[in-house]
């Protein structure tokens, strides 16, 4: 008796083999929870991980910082060190001279701030010497410390944030804002921002507003984590009927943790008042026709090129909408102006009033 070949009518080809294959459109729910119960388990670990790398880090540069102070050793130690675990324990990386003398300043900026020293352990390594390097004030580090904490920024947004001056910004401009919205979320000024970076959009010269809407949406990710935490994008010319016509609105987004919707509307000339009235039709339709029971009433931004600050607050002044009017910059401002205006300003309030050079900046970085 011969057997058949693999070949033969016996047997199976790979056409013809069954796997079981997934049904997502009867289990979608629970393969969904089990892969969420996957990431935050990942994201647990990671930030576990953080945790014991900036303890130990923060440990050893305490310990270095002992030594020095009680004359036990001198600098040449630190070095002494370095080689003494390079050669006796090459399995163990990052401890270099370098490395240990970074160590060293980490414990010595931050010893004295409890609630700082407790922060620093909720972010990576890489992040805290990108601060410890870029920033001089102590306020400063501490305001990218509660930021990148709290947008959950990468290393590389973090050090864009830097690069694009964002605390001298927040300090010297921080959102004006109407009277009506910040009745309604006192959280506002934290939330929107009174000058908008959008360095990544790749513009025509010159462009229009339809060139700016589609920049944005096609760098949709990158305009979210300028927006920061908690936008949620809806949609694009957006449409509202009211009566028998139709208006289309720039940008919608859903805003998580203020539960309301917030209308964008673009320009690219300078602010005038008359666009409020515009924004504020806009507002009165979404939460007419478009808000659900649950939701808050709808926030109105008008971004645009330019503004005159007095012009704004006259005009903000009257409205009954929630709104606030800020203006965006497809450049890196000049860090050095920046930081010149923002010393005057510290000089101004230290010659007035001595105790609010400290107020004005911590009320900005440690918002919520």
């Amino acid at each position: 008796m011969t057997k058949k070949s693999a070949t033969g009518k016996n047997a199976k080809s790979p056409q013809a083999i069954r796997y079981p294959t997934a049904r997502p459109q009867k289990h979608e729910a629970d393969f969904l929870e089990v892969v969420g119960m996957i990431q935050t388990a990942k994201a647990r670990a990671f930030q576990a991980a953080n945790t014991v790398l900036s303890d130990l880090y923060w440990n050893v540069g305490a310990y270095i910082i002992r030594k020095l102070e009680s004359a036990q050793w001198g600098d040449g130690v630190v070095s002494q060190l370095a080689a003494f675990i390079a050669s006796r324990h090459p399995d163990i990386r990052g401890f270099t001279r370098s490395n240990l003398f970074r160590m060293r300043q980490f414990h010595a900026l931050y010893r004295t701030d409890e609630k700082v020293a407790a922060l620093l352990r909720q972010l990576s390594w890489t992040q805290n010497l990108t601060i410890m390097s870029k920033c001089k004030r102590p306020e400063e580090r501490e305001f990218y410390l509660q930021m990148t904490h709290r947008e959950q920024w990468s290393t590389r947004e973090l050090e864009r944030q830097i690069d694009a001056c964002l605390f001298e910004r927040q300090i010297l401009a921080p959102a004006k804002v109407s009277a009506v919205l910040t009745q309604l979320y006192p959280a506002a000024p934290q939330v929107f921002k009174d000058s908008y970076l959008l360095d990544f959009l790749d513009l025509p010269e010159p462009f229009d507003e339809h060139d700016l809407q589609k920049g944005l949406v096609r760098n949709l990710k990158r305009f979210l984590l300028e927006l920061g935490r908690d936008f949620c994008f809806v949609g694009e010319q957006y449409r509202l009927q009211v009566g028998g016509k139709d208006f289309l609105l720039d940008l919608l987004f859903y805003h998580r943790e203020l539960r309301c919707l917030v209308a964008f509307e673009l320009k690219i000339d300078d602010f005038k008042p008359g666009y409020l009235g515009q924004l504020s039709f806009y507002l009165e339709a979404l939460d007419r026709d478009v808000r659900k029971p649950h939701e808050n009433p709808s926030v109105g931004v008008l971004l645009c090129k330019s503004k005159d600050r007095e012009v704004v607050e006259y005009a903000l002044n009257r409205t009954l909408s929630p709104a606030l009017v800020a203006e965006y910059e497809t450049k890196l401002p000049d860090r050095n102006l920046l930081l010149a205006k923002l010393h005057e300003l510290l000089q101004i309030a230290e010659t007035a009033e001595p105790y609010q050079v400290q107020s004005k900046p911590r009320k900005i970085r440690t918002a919520p």
